[in-house]
């Protein structure tokens, strides 16, 4: 089987599956184990924040609005 086969098959995969997928993909890269599960845990980060906004469980803000709200927190914090 190629590589692109393979690969159309498993986007096709529940994301638990995928995610299972993706961490044994890169662990078996030279890569150092630490720096692999650092990028496997953000997929997944990712993958749920994802999930909760198309759940509906979160809204987007606009960016100058998260900015706006950033430096008022910080702007208290240092009173």
């Amino acid at each position: 089987m190629d590589a692109d086969k393979l690969l159309r098959e498993a986007l096709l995969l529940p994301a638990d599956a995928r995610a299972k997928l993706a961490s044994e993909l890169i662990s078996s890269l030279d890569e150092s184990d630490a720096e692999a599960d650092r990028e496997v845990e953000w997929a997944l980060e990712i993958r749920r924040r994802i999930d909760e906004y198309d759940a509906g469980l979160v809204r987007a803000i606009p960016g100058d609005e998260f900015l706006a709200r950033l430096k008022a927190t910080v702007s208290a914090g240092r009173r």
